[in-house]
């Protein structure tokens, strides 16, 4: 896949403002397009689109298929009349707080379901019936989930009874029979979610925009995903991992990163044709344009860590068929549109995987300031340049932030580094827009960049903090942010770098 020389934005859906408490897929996510086509931007990216579980991450979803409930706009509820008008709650208008949407979210949609139910014509319903059978290899099992979960008070599916943690047929179908309400329920809101994407993307298309999607290699434990595909993933008798996800100690942790996720029994995976990757990845496809899988390291090894150990300083290698699966892709799907994030410790066997399938990668310009063989500086990239340089990610702090807290050696690299580019920077203000402009200088075919960097803003604004339990996840930008000035700032870099 080559990409064409081009800008996008980093920003998630939840990050939009509005009058509910976080973004929405409605009418100041058109405005976002807008202001994005105005720039001359080509590209949008987003975070994982899934329904957020506890901790509020959006890489640890209740389902690797279904959309997140929360992005649904209740405006556009109000305005099909299957939800009364009413005065939204004080929200706090630049952040999310999700634990006040949780509480007040559900019932809402729940009101809206029940006015679909009274109110929606004939073409209506036969079009969520259409979608119900469309969907139903994920969304019978998704919506059974979320029903037993409400039933069992949240609590994960290994702690529900036996019979319905092993799913057990009997006990499934008095399940579904006496959920069958709530099953429904959760397929309306899938079904409002999509519909809202396929508008919103139909639009983006309208507007000369691409959307970039985000796909977490593992998925959450306790998920529709697990609970459905058992024999996937190395679980135990009473349906509890053995071995879990993680990375092992390097430079930035002496203990490693433990994340828990349970791993893929990669023989079952196989010996079924790889249809589980082949749903997913085609799933990706109807939604977004592109996806960047997270830790694609992992397709050709990946660290195992036994479940009983607290840290991932234990563990070991333990090599992955990623050949195969893409292989598996290509056959049943064609060329996939994949961009692979290879951030961390990466093997000429990783590179051989990734330069094989055609895979863009991806270079970070926060890391780059080390010294002159970093392969994050843009003179070291490949001379193809088929890959995506970003000035930072959801999981940096804020360009600004980081050169406020970067060692003086650093910063010194750094405005020395630029002036060779032509790019002068003295003081900390003019970081965010010197790496930017570094960013589209370089031969990368597409530079993308966090709109928290193109507003200029502070660690005030970081999306994510990895290793860090609470506050990640909720920034919100204000309404009046995307100003025509800054649209033209963005739009005349990037004609004079060839970025339009």
């Amino acid at each position: 896949m080559n990409l064409e020389r081009s800008f996008g934005i980093l920003l998630h859906p939840s990050s939009f403002p509005g009058r509910w408490g976080i973004g929405a897929l409605g009418s100041e996510a058109r405005k976002f397009l807008d202001w994005l086509a105005s720039a001359g931007a080509r590209w949008w990216q987003v975070l994982p689109l899934g329904p957020t579980s506890y901790g509020d991450s959006p890489y640890q979803s209740f389902s690797a298929f279904a959309g997140n409930p929360y992005l649904i706009d209740i405006e556009e509820l109000i305005r099909f009349g299957w939800l009364e008008a009413e005065t939204p709650p004080a929200f706090p208008a630049e952040t999310v707080d999700y634990g006040w949407i949780y509480q007040q979210r559900w019932p809402q949609l729940r009101r809206a379901f029940a006015g679909f139910l009274q109110k929606s014509n004939r073409g209506d319903k036969k079009a969520f019936e259409r979608f119900r059978r469309r969907e139903a290899g994920w969304l019978q099992d998704y919506a059974l989930f979320m029903s037993l979960k409400e039933k069992f008070g949240g609590k994960p599916w290994n702690e529900w009874p036996t019979e319905l943690r092993d799913r057990e047929p009997g006990a499934m179908g008095r399940a579904r029979e006496e959920l069958s309400n709530d099953t429904l329920f959760h397929s309306f809101t899938q079904w409002m979610f999509y519909n809202a994407w396929a508008d919103l993307r139909s639009y983006a298309k309208s507007k000369g925009i691409g959307i970039i999607g985000d796909m977490p290699i593992f998925v959450a434990y306790d998920s529709a995903d697990v609970w459905a595909n058992p024999g996937y993933f190395y679980l135990d008798a009473q349906g509890l991992p053995t071995v879990v996800a993680g990375v092992p100690p390097d430079y930035f942790s002496e203990t490693g990163q433990r994340w828990g996720n349970p791993l893929y029994r990669w023989e079952a995976i196989e010996q079924d044709g790889f249809s589980w990757w082949i749903s997913r990845i085609q799933k990706a496809r109807e939604t977004c344009d592109l996806v960047r899988i997270d830790h694609f390291r992992g397709f050709e090894a990946y660290w195992e860590i036994p479940a009983k150990n607290p840290t991932a300083v234990e563990g070991a290698w333990i090599k992955a068929p990623g050949q195969n699966l893409f292989e598996a892709v290509r056959r049943a799907l064609g060329e996939a549109p994949i961009i692979a994030e290879d951030l961390g410790v990466i093997t000429p066997e990783v590179e051989a995987l990734r330069d094989g399938y055609g895979f863009p990668g991806m270079k970070i310009l926060q890391f780059a300031f080390s010294d002159e063989a970093n392969p994050f500086l843009p003179h070291n990239y490949p001379q193809h340049g088929n890959l995506i340089v970003y000035t930072g990610t959801h999981d940096n702090d804020t360009t600004l932030s980081w050169y406020r807290t970067a060692p003086e050696a650093e910063k010194q690299f750094m405005r020395e580094y630029l002036e060779r580019w032509g790019i002068s920077c003295h003081g900390e203000s003019c970081a965010p827009e010197a790496l930017m402009e570094l960013a589209f200088k370089s031969p990368a075919r597409l530079a993308v960049v966090p709109l928290q960097d193109v507003l200029g803003l502070g660690t005030e604004a970081r999306m994510n903090f990895p290793g860090k339990l609470g506050g990640n996840w909720a920034w919100r930008y204000p309404p009046d942010a995307l100003t025509a000035g800054l649209a033209s700032r963005l739009q005349r870099l990037a004609t004079s770098t060839g970025r339009i």
